[in-house]
């Protein structure tokens, strides 16, 4: 409810419940069922309303029903054991127990009509909203079914190798040893997916930094980057922190490394994990599109800017973003990716590498929006992105290459690399 009604993301939502549960059992569970009734939520919805003669205005038993109806659907549970619990549920409100026993047990009795009718209808079927769908399909007409499935797929778990601390080798050897099956990555040297995930106290040398959990994709930036011994470089919208230790992984010798994010509590990650990676970096709050504020007047080498945007690349990990994502949200993002764009280049230094990233797939805020600024900025030209011994990836586009969810086990990602004379 507090996703659907509030607006809250899922993962404060369910930070907030979980501080009054401590039974692990009981988390997976409650993890599950919102994370599903998230990613189902449009089918679902249209399942409920046509098992309905008139809408129910009650929000929290619409919610509890839907719930409901993704444990018959998508879990394995007894279907007896569902309904039941789902109408003990309701005992607050005694009038809804019936409607809710009545609209369950007419799914289970007609659900092979009910799952064909959503079939027929593409916000159901595809179980995301009609102005999303419009949009994969007019950047992606080739590529947009396959996205639209990969969306609602469950994310792998991906580990990045501190290969500053161990081999690739080395460390799939410990995971070996620890019965951890893996799938290692032709794109990304440091990449290793889980067959399952596992929690984090299982993956060996984890509290030692030996491997952290970051998506393949996310892990490319670092590679990109290449920075170099003696370099300056500036990682901005930097938290939770991922890229900014993997460029202290690849390069432990820069001159200095400054992380900047604008949310204080969200820099307390970066440090958090900096601390269990035993690394260092300067770490500043501050707004990307007001160095003003922050920046002490030294140009750096290299600079990540990896964008706010609309996260149309990790629906899968996030599936919030299809019930809080809003087709107008799109126009203010490009305004402030553009911002900051303008902002960190005015602090790069000539012959430096400016990396733009951002984990959405709409082109309006990846090659459109580095078309314009290659066209405002005659300092500026597009470099390769080459990623030495590995096999290619992505879709070369106008500017840049595009990463579809999905591809290569990888979440959905974008990357532009610009030097400036």
């Amino acid at each position: 409810m507090k996703v659907l009604y509030d607006g809250l993301s899922l993962t404060t939502a369910l930070d907030q419940a979980f501080a009054n549960i401590n039974s692990p059992q009981d988390k997976a569970f409650i993890q599950a069922l919102c994370y599903g009734v998230c990613r189902y939520y449009h089918r679902l919805d249209f399942i409920l309303s046509t098992l309905l003669d008139k809408p129910l205005k009650d929000k929290e038993i619409k919610t509890l029903t839907l719930a409901g109806l993704f444990q018959l659907a998508y879990m394995r549970l007894k279907p007896y054991a569902a309904v039941s619990e789902t109408v003990v549920a309701a005992n607050k409100k005694p009038w809804a127990k019936a409607v809710i026993n009545a609209v369950l047990r007419n799914y289970l009795r007609e659900q092979a009509r009910l799952e064909e009718q959503a079939n027929a209808v593409e916000t159901a079927a595809s179980s995301h909203p009609a102005w999303l769908i419009e949009r994969i399909r007019q950047d992606w007409p080739e590529q947009a079914d396959d996205i639209l499935r990969q969306n609602n797929q469950q994310p792998p778990m991906t580990l990045r190798a501190n290969l500053a601390k161990t081999t690739l080798e080395g460390y799939l050897a410990q995971m070996t040893g620890h019965n951890l099956g893996y799938t290692t990555s032709d794109c990304c040297p440091s990449a290793i997916t889980l067959q399952r995930p596992v929690a984090v106290d299982l993956l060996p040398g984890f509290h030692d930094g030996i491997v952290s959990v970051q998506d393949g994709a996310a892990q490319l930036a670092a590679w990109l980057l290449n920075a170099q011994a003696g370099q300056r470089v500036l990682d901005v919208c930097a938290a939770p922190g991922g890229k900014t230790s993997h460029i202290l992984e690849t390069q432990a010798h820069l001159q200095e490394l400054v992380a900047v994010d604008i949310d204080a509590s969200r820099l307390a990650q970066v440090q958090d994990n900096l601390q269990r990676l035993g690394q260092h970096a300067s770490l500043k709050v501050g707004d990307a599109s007001q160095p003003d504020t922050w920046w002490d007047g030294q140009l750096f080498d290299r600079i990540v800017v990896d964008a706010p945007c609309s996260a149309t690349g990790v629906i899968r990990r996030h599936p919030d973003i299809k019930l809080l994502r809003r087709a107008e949200d799109i126009a203010p993002l490009v305004i402030t990716q553009q911002a900051i764009l303008q902002a960190t280049w005015a602090m790069l230094a000539p012959g430096g590498l400016l990396l733009y990233a951002t984990c959405s797939i709409f082109k309006q805020e990846n090659e459109q929006q580095i078309a314009r600024f290659l066209a405002d900025h005659a300092d500026a030209t597009e470099q390769p992105l080459a990623m030495p011994g590995s096999s290619a990836w992505g879709i070369a586009g106008l500017h840049g290459r595009q990463i579809l969810t999905g591809e290569a086990g990888m979440d959905g990602f974008y990357y532009a690399l610009l030097r400036k004379h």
